[in-house]
């Protein structure tokens, strides 16, 4: 999970997440998001088997009712406490993407450590070990970050809207796709059985899968044509270079910029330089949207200051 971690954090080619903040979403998805789970899902589904006694009716209703709407809940917990108090660094659909991505690989990390060590190696040594491996993470092991995925674009619509009804109604959108889409998971795998079973929840979790995946190309599209939009003000004021504006619009190009300066010497330079270019036309964005929120003008001007002095520091090609 930590190295799907790192693909999620790579796919954010333009303005990387503060480290620090990721590393705490995963955390409270490993530790509080799946701890909590485990106590609510196996309290609630005690009172479940209590009520109905029965053990099929009770593996029905919390993997198809409890555990979707307890563990969407405490993984989006992390995600909206990056909305709320980290504002300024959540500002785009890939954004909110990236962040609940993050928390839903930790909540998994937990998670298959207990299902694969209880359910394949205790069960059926390292013959369960393994084959309970490649079930939770080749077949399923991106399905925490695709149904938790949509409170992060819920979360990211409403950040960069007006309108009142989209900022109550889009969280809320977001959270209900993210329970039903674990729901059917869950109800798949509880109905289904066998190889064709297997089959096919693997074909429906794969194809909502690539889904995102779409969405996710999509987003980086986008953020890159306003990155060029607003960027090209600042080479006529003079803060970037028609250079440096190219590398500037470019993933690839950005990557061979920081390839080059490993070699001269000016890594950290020119890695901070792109970065802030990312977050001057991001935060200029925010402004053609939402107007002078939390002093955007400001930190504009900020931005374009800490340009101009990396500015002569930095490698081009």
């Amino acid at each position: 999970m930590l190295a799907f971690a790192w693909f999620v954090f790579w796919l954010d080619h333009y303005e990387k997440e503060p480290k620090l903040l990721l590393g705490g979403v995963f955390i409270w998805g490993a530790i509080v998001a799946a701890g909590g789970a485990f106590l609510v899902n196996t309290f609630l589904g005690l009172g479940v088997y209590i009520f109905s006694n029965s053990e099929r009716f009770t593996e029905l209703t919390t993997g198809s009712l409890i555990a979707p709407l307890v563990e969407e809940s405490l993984k989006g917990v992390a995600v909206l406490a990056v909305f709320w108090f980290f504002r300024r660094e959540f500002d785009s659909i890939l954004d909110g993407i990236i962040y609940a991505s993050i928390a839903a690989l930790g909540f998994a990390a937990s998670e298959n450590v207990y299902y694969i060590y209880q359910y394949g190696f205790l069960e059926n040594g390292y013959e369960g070990l393994f084959a309970l491996i490649f079930v939770r993470v080749i077949l399923v092991g991106w399905q925490h970050p695709f149904y938790t995925s949509f409170i992060g674009i819920g979360l990211a619509v409403t950040r960069m809207n007006r309108n009142v009804a989209v900022q109550f109604g889009a969280p809320l959108l977001g959270w209900v796709l993210a329970v039903l889409t674990h729901s059917l998971h869950n109800t798949l795998a509880s109905l289904l059985s066998g190889v064709a079973g297997m089959a096919i929840s693997t074909i429906v979790d794969w194809t909502g899968w690539i889904f995102m995946f779409f969405v996710i190309i999509l987003a980086t599209h986008s953020e890159r044509r306003y990155i060029a939009l607003h960027l090209e003000e600042e080479v006529n004021l003079g803060n970037i270079s028609p250079a440096e504006y190219r590398i500037a619009c470019s993933a690839w190009a950005q990557f061979i910029a920081r390839l080059t300066s490993l070699f001269s010497g000016n890594y950290r330079d020119t890695n901070q330089f792109y970065q802030l270019t990312s977050e001057l036309a991001h935060k200029k964005h925010q402004r053609s949207k939402m107007g002078e929120e939390r002093n955007n003008s400001m930190a504009i001007n900020k931005l374009r200051t800490d340009l101009k002095r990396l500015s002569q520091r930095v490698s081009v090609f």
